[in-house]
């Protein structure tokens, strides 16, 4: 059986399948496609087997099948350890973020961003917040939730237009056991205006007004406002 290469934690991975960066502690499988090298997340093993790719270490080829809760313990299994291993005195891996709460770093570096387009900013929250949910529904992060939430079900979302910066828009998509922020820049429509802020593992490091859900997201990942 060949070793699997083992990555440092700081080295960030996204899932060559659904498309998410991988959270911490969690083993992803490698996968050998036309002769490249591709990462799979532990939820997308069974797809990326049905599609005919060929997992580098031995091991069993699953076939096509829904996901069961055997399939889901593992990466439970490993955030809840992680949460009791956390130092005692709480602080957020990673120290602060641009928006001053106590959200992580993931370590992964920011695309460069695309030449800024300054749009008008809408004037009332709730059409700020509208705008806000369509231009993170037309991006890459809706993958990233839709995979966490195959395995932690549904999450909770909290979208609040930032009172420090008129267009600016915090999005905060949490679960129990782990949670994303994302900011979106309504002056800038372009790919660049929407982007993460940080992650965690402890929902009390999260601002207070993230934990008034006022959004929910589908299956895709997409996300809308409650009625």
């Amino acid at each position: 059986m060949a070793p699997k290469t083992i990555r440092p934690d700081t080295q960030t991975t996204a899932c060559a399948v659904c498309g998410r960066r991988l959270l911490q502690g969690e083993q992803p499988e490698t996968y050998l496609v036309g002769g490249a090298r591709r990462t799979v997340c532990e939820l997308c093993t069974v797809r990326a087997n049905h599609q005919g790719w060929i997992r580098e270490t031995a091991g069993p080829q699953l076939g096509h099948r829904g996901m069961g809760a055997d399939e889901r313990r593992p990466l439970l299994d490993r955030l809840r350890a992680r949460r009791e291993r956390r130092p005692e005195n709480g602080q957020a891996r990673g120290g602060g973020d641009e928006s001053g709460g106590n959200g992580v770093n993931d370590g992964a570096p920011e695309r460069p961003r695309e030449p800024r387009h300054v749009h008008a900013v809408p004037t009332s929250d709730e059409l700020k917040s509208s705008r806000a949910l369509e231009l993170f529904n037309g991006s890459d992060h809706p993958r990233t939730v839709a995979g966490v939430a195959r395995s932690l079900g549904a999450p909770a979302v909290a979208v609040r237009p930032r009172l420090d910066e008129p267009s600016l828009v915090s999005i905060a998509v949490a679960w129990e056991l782990c949670w994303y922020r994302y900011e979106v820049d309504l002056a800038d429509e372009g790919t660049g205006g929407v982007r993460l802020l940080g992650q965690g593992y402890e929902l009390d490091e999260l601002d207070p007004a993230d934990h008034v859900a006022n959004a929910a997201a589908d299956d895709q990942g997409s996300l809308a406002l409650a009625a």
